[in-house]
């Protein structure tokens, strides 16, 4: 019950990493509420709830900053506070320069980068009132690491989220505010099973040293200790859960 008597608002909990955290959250006593463009969030919602919990799921896209309000908002008239912010929202899109045209890059950014910026400036002050709070956000290996090829929009948001967390850790540490970055390697979500082939996604997997892709619960893992009182020293980190992906060269 690491979580018990807090609040976290989770992003992208329709599916993949985003449900695996809030289900995990619950069972470590947290109360929460669940974003999502997709509708599908309500049944991560419902199987909290079936199980003892208490979730509650709201529609919201991350780009849009009056929906981030409006959600947040929604939080506070609930439950009264937020502890913990996962930005977990994001998309993944293909292509070079010359095959990304300005709406496929205008997306990319504005639900990785700008939907963590705006989640972020509409939960801090209430963290900051409070005098806590944790927030983790979504990075990924290839941004805060390395590049890949064939995703220049994907691999700039996550670079900027990387870069993001750690301005934000600097600025709001003696506020109490914890902010670190999750930096998963290649996990077996909904999103990456629709962006790749199965024959690539066998690929990728056997690339890794531990020899297959991650799994979002043990993704969620990682980040309840980044949420936790465990992680209380511990701010402006990004912590590689990549299956030894960014060690091999």
């Amino acid at each position: 019950m690491r979580l018990k008597g807090k609040v976290a608002l989770v992003t992208g909990g329709a599916s993949g990493i985003g449900r695996a955290t809030a289900e995990l959250f619950a069972r470590e006593g947290a109360r929460v509420a669940i974003a999502d463009y997709s509708a599908d969030g309500c049944d991560t919602a419902q199987a909290i709830n079936a199980s003892g919990g208490d979730a509650f799921f709201a529609k919201a896209d991350v780009s849009d900053s009056t929906q981030v309000t409006r959600l947040v908002e929604q939080v506070l008239t609930t439950y009264g506070r937020i502890d913990v912010l996962f930005n977990g929202a994001g998309v993944l899109m293909y292509g070079t320069v010359l095959e990304t045209d300005e709406q496929a890059w205008q997306r990319v950014l504005s639900i990785n980068l700008t939907g963590t910026y705006l989640c972020c400036r509409a939960v801090l002050p209430h963290m900051i009132r409070q005098g806590a709070g944790s927030i983790i956000n979504v990075a990924s290996t290839v941004g805060a690491h390395d590049a890949c090829a064939n995703a220049v929009a994907y691999v700039t948001s996550k670079g900027g989220v990387t870069m993001f967390t750690k301005a934000m850790a600097v600025d709001h540490a003696k506020q109490g505010v914890r902010v670190n970055a999750l930096v998963p390697g290649a996990t077996d979500t909904p999103m990456i099973r629709t962006a790749l082939s199965p024959e690539a996604l066998d690929a990728l997997a056997a690339s890794h040293p531990i020899g297959r892709l991650g799994r979002p619960e043990e993704l969620a893992k990682a980040v309840l200790f980044l949420a936790s009182d465990d992680a209380s020293f511990v701010t402006g980190a990004a912590m590689y859960v990549d299956g030894g992906q960014t060690a091999k060269v």
